[in-house]
């Protein structure tokens, strides 16, 4: 009894790995890690120093509240990570927000289609043909 359900778990797991939806889902992750760098980058290299230009050259991310000798609460690293999420959240919105109007558009045509009557076949065509002129042809 142990091994149907192991067999059939292990089959379950073999279909749900093989589903285009987590093949997906791994290239999401390793696109998104790598975005993730890239917005890093335009926080750190480019956005934080910008501020700091505009607050007096203060270093955002070196902003920290000394509590005692050795503890200190490291703020300003907590503001440039914020940003950091803040800029990937709205990129990911607008990149989703793109994706959504195309699958509209696309759901919008689709629906269209299914709407209009197919046009008859030619066999059709011969047999309505055929049928018209037997009425023409009736008393």
């Amino acid at each position: 009894m142990n091994t149907i359900k192991k067999s059939t778990f292990l089959g379950e797991f073999k279909e749900f790995i093989s589903r285009g939806s987590v093949i997906d889902l791994a290239v999401g992750v390793i696109i998104g890690g790598a975005f993730s760098k890239i917005i890093t980058s335009l926080v750190d290299d480019i956005i934080m120093p910008l501020v700091g230009l505009l607050t007096g050259n203060v270093d955002i991310s070196g902003l920290k509240a000394q509590v005692t000798g050795s503890v200190s609460v490291n703020y300003g690293m907590f503001i440039q990570n914020t940003v950091d999420f803040v800029l990937i959240a709205l990129f990911i919105f607008l990149i989703i927000k793109g994706i959504n109007v195309f699958r509209r558009k696309e759901l919008a045509e689709i629906a269209r289609k299914a709407a209009e009557p197919p046009a008859p076949s030619r066999q059709e065509e011969l047999l309505a043909e055929i049928r018209d002129l037997l009425k023409k042809q009736q008393p």
